[in-house]
């Protein structure tokens, strides 16, 4: 109806209005759209109107609308009233000028009272511009527009041959790529640029404004290309507005990530403008839950219930695959993420369709140890309700991708009948703590005794609200009677964690030296084995670690952690208590870009902290023990411990565990089952573990039939061997660029320049993430990639081999033949200019190709590209 030629209407089913409208709707010429319902299923709706709309009856002067029942949904009546305005004021002449009558006046001002519509437009890859358009449509409607006459959606959604009868439109435009406009508004700049010529002189009518997004120093501070990409699709949009005749509205604003508070100065300036002119200026905008976020995450928390919200209801709510906003945070505690396939956005948008949603689930799985049984109840999972795969992360565990949400609920219940969960493995809690996974590092009696401390510290800090289980795990009689008996949910008390629970996410990682497999100095929180004689003497505690940051965003910063002390064993559990409620404390709850530990220990200093976390303890640590570590790789092929049991490294390239090493791999979990296991690494590859001798020739045996690479020979070279990547797209809603999909393709590549160098067999760490956030740790690789748009990466040279060093930026902005060009003299160089054991990392800044990163404060200002 809010279109015009189409004929709509709504009836029960079997009825003489049903029948009726199906033979007006065969006779209608244009478009038709008929709602059928059973009528048990509308008998006492509110929100059921029986109705037809049919244009034709207009030309003979009856109202083109018609209710067959007395029930009318208000959305209707606020629209049938504003078309019966309208259509009066149609007919009578109006007049503008001093002789004007009262009537007149008076039917002018209701004019522009009915007019009063606005239509804002989005285009966004990240949601920024997204939540920018939203806020807009929220002060509209708080301000006295009808929910109807606010239309909010993006660019791709609006149908260009609309634009010259919208009295209003709002653009909100971020930019992606080189300048480009993100996917879900191509379609919509492309048909407008293409149909400039019809539309020249047609948009006379139509007032606009633009609110552009961008960062002036994405391709470099000062640089040509910074200056002509910033915000210029925003740009773009404005200047063919305006030719085509369009009114400005309200002069073109700008966000800029390098302002103090990023885009939002920007928007808080070009905003307040905008709501002056509108008329909205004198309300708050905090209604409209369809418009997305209107709390902050802080607030969010408080009011779930203890983690609970809405999950429990909103999942079996088959109207549609996502769940509301404020419950895709809720369900992060839960070890799950809604996501949508960015591949097929552009396609879903032109059809109409709402993008392509699936949930990411993550297992809690400390110290990555899961049973043979446990193995098979994972890759049954995946193939029953995700996409056919298993991801292993690199947090040591288990991801599902492409969990559909009428499975969201049938998949946990599966992993908990596999005696496994997803409880905190995401959100802001003690996250899955990971330990040490090379079986040649100690005794198999002592990385007992430590993965016993792992399960320890990963146990005390647990949240203890029982949301999890009534929203996955309880339902029918089983849930109806815990009400019955408690009288209403039960709100758990937190005894770590309170109501609000952590700022950000808390990572804790377990190191056994000589190995640093886990990137301890990566961590919120880390503990290093300190073994002598044979016994566990104790850890030292590590503390401030984390590498996410935003690009050009010198507020934000990698950083490793610094040693505070010693423990003994018995106290772990107790020391990371005492660091989680001091972060908890401390902890930054107004920006969550600075709310991870690692700003509060920059901020306090390490002795503030120590001295805190000795307060809580009620005991002092003890001055650090000396340890060494020495490699950080996986162990690939056979080992036996001296228990007599075997165990195997297998390479599964960046993780995935797909095709015919997902294959081998049940085969030779079914043959352990009730004797073996797997443990999952930390560089995204499996430890097939504790194999018994008679079962080590039927293994070997399928990783040779399923060709499972797990032996120098199979596992290609050195570089393949310490690749590491982050999913990135299509999936990931943060990606700039590729990580996953392509790093396997780029390391190919580089194998080539290797081999001729006579490096095939040199062990290189290379990383790769889709963005600044570093999930795939790439700012501690000795050669790291981070990506900045579609094929374009900055490049960093220069961590070291143990992961005691952060790397250094050494090419900013840089595509697949540019990383080609940049490595193939450095290796040449390596190969043979090395010095004795030295490791290309070191090599690189031994040979001042970057300077080293000596901490993460530095990590804007020491490079010089």
């Amino acid at each position: 109806m809010e279109y015009g030629e189409t004929f709509a209407a709504a009836a029960e089913l079997r009825s003489t209005e049903a029948t009726a409208a199906l033979k007006d709707a065969a006779s209608f010429e244009g478009p038709a759209v008929l709602l059928l319902a059973e009528p048990q299923a509308v008998q006492g709706d509110d929100q059921w109107t029986t109705f037809r709309y049919d244009p034709r009856r207009e030309a003979s002067g009856e109202a083109a609308f018609v209710a067959n029942g007395s029930r009318i949904r208000r959305e209707i009546e606020a629209f049938l009233a504003r078309e019966n305005l309208l259509t009066l004021v149609a007919k009578k002449s109006v007049g503008t000028g001093a002789d004007t009558d009262a009537e007149g006046g008076d039917l002018g001002q209701g004019l522009a009272d009915a007019s009063k519509t606005v239509t804002i437009l989005y285009t966004s890859d990240t949601g920024h511009a997204e939540e920018c358009a939203k806020a807009v449509a929220r002060q509209c409607r708080g301000g006295g527009y009808a929910s109807s006459a606010v239309r909010c959606g993006t660019l791709d959604s609006f149908d260009v041959s609309a634009l010259p009868s919208e009295p209003l439109v709002v653009f909100c435009v971020a930019t992606a790529g080189k300048g480009e406009f993100p996917g879900n508004g191509r379609g919509f700049w492309g048909k407008l640029s293409d149909r400039a010529a019809e539309f020249t002189g047609a948009l006379g009518s139509v007032k606009y404004t633009v609110f552009g997004l961008g960062d002036s120093h994405y391709w470099g501070k000062g640089t040509e290309e910074s200056k002509v990409n910033f915000a210029k699709p925003a740009r773009e949009l404005d200047t063919l507005m305006e030719s085509l005749g369009a009114q400005r509205f309200l002069p073109t604003g700008y966000g800029d990530d390098q302002d103090v508070d990023q885009y939002h100065t920007g928007f808080g300036e070009w905003k307040s403008q905008l709501f002056s002119r509108l008329g909205v200026d004198k309300v708050d905008g905090a209604g409209g839950d369809d418009d997305g976020p209107v709390k902050p995450d802080e607030v969010i928390k408080t009011e779930t219930q203890q983690l609970r919200g809405s999950l429990k209801e909103m999942l079996d709510d088959v109207g549609t695959g996502q769940v509301p906003f404020q419950d895709t945070k809720v369900i992060k505690f839960h070890g799950s993420y809604q996501q949508d396939d960015r591949d097929l956005r552009e396609e879903r948008s032109k059809l109409g369709i709402e993008n392509a949603f699936s949930f990411m689930i993550r297992v809690r799985l400390p110290g990555g140890y899961c049973t043979a049984e446990q193995w098979l109840a994972m890759d049954d999972i995946c193939g029953r309700y995700a996409n056919g795969t298993l991801k292993i992360t690199t947090r040591q565990t288990w991801q599902l991708h492409g969990v559909l949400k009428r499975d969201v609920k049938n998949t946990m219940r599966g992993i908990n009948r596999a005696c496994m969960d997803t409880i905190a493995a995401c959100g802001d809690v003690c996250r899955n703590v990971l330990c040490t996974s090379n079986p040649s590092v100690c005794s198999r009696e002592m990385m007992e005794e430590i993965m016993g401390h792992t399960y320890a510290i990963h146990d005390h800090c647990l949240p203890r609200t029982g949301a999890y289980h009534e929203i996955f795990l309880m339902h029918g009689e089983e849930m109806a009677e815990k009400s019955q008996v408690l009288g209403s949910t039960p709100i758990e008390e937190e005894p770590l964690y309170g109501l609000t629970y952590l700022p950000r996410k808390f990572k804790v990682a377990v190191a056994i030296p000589p190995s640093n497999d886990v990137d301890v100095f990566a961590h919120c929180v880390g503990f290093i084995a300190i073994i002598e004689g044979g016994k566990l003497l104790g850890f030292n505690v590590t503390v401030g670690g984390g590498l996410g940051f935003t690009h050009n965003n010198q507020k934000t910063f990698p950083r490793l952690a610094d040693v505070i002390g010693f423990c003994k064993p018995s106290d772990a559990k107790y020391v990371c208590e005492a660091c989680l409620t001091v972060q908890r404390d401390f902890g930054d709850r107004t920006n969550r870009k600075h709310a991870r530990i690692k700003y509060t220990m920059e901020d306090y200093g390490p002795d503030f902290y120590r001295e805190q976390v000795e307060i809580r303890l009620g005991k002092k640590l003890e001055p650090e023990r000396p340890y060494k570590f020495e490699h950080r790789g996986d162990q690939f092929g056979w080992v036996k411990t001296n228990d007599g049991l075997w165990h195997c490294g297998c390479l599964v390239p960046i993780g995935r565990v797909k095709e015919n090493v997902r294959t081998g791999l049940v085969k030779i979990a079914e043959e352990l089952k009730g004797c073996g296991g797997f443990r999952m690494t930390c560089n995204q590859s499996v430890l097939i573990t504790e194999v018994p001798e008679a079962k080590k020739a039927v293994v070997e045996q399928l990783l040779a039939e399923y060709k499972v690479p797990h032996s120098e020979e199979t596992t290609v070279s050195g570089l393949r061997r310490n690749m590491m990547a982050c999913v990135a797209l299509p999936t990931c809603p943060l990606a700039f660029a590729e990580a996953e999909r392509y790093l396997p393709t780029l390391v190919g590549r580089l194998e080539s320049v290797v081999e001729r160098c006579g490096l095939r067999e040199t062990d290189i760490v290379i990383r790769m993430t889709g963005c600044p956030n570093s999930c795939g740790r790439p700012s501690m690789g000795e050669i790291g990639f981070i990506g900045k748009a579609p094929g374009t990466y900055n490049m960093y040279l220069g961590g070291d081999f143990v992961g005691r060093r952060l790397n250094t930026l050494f090419a900013e902005s840089v595509t697949e033949d540019q990383i080609i060009e940049l490595l193939t003299p450095i290796f040449g160089r390596f190969a043979n200019e090395r010095e004795k054991d030295e490791k290309f990392g070191d090599f690189c800044i031994r040979n001042g190709y970057v300077k080293a990163m000596t901490a993460g404060r530095h990590w804007w200002t020491l490079p010089n590209v």
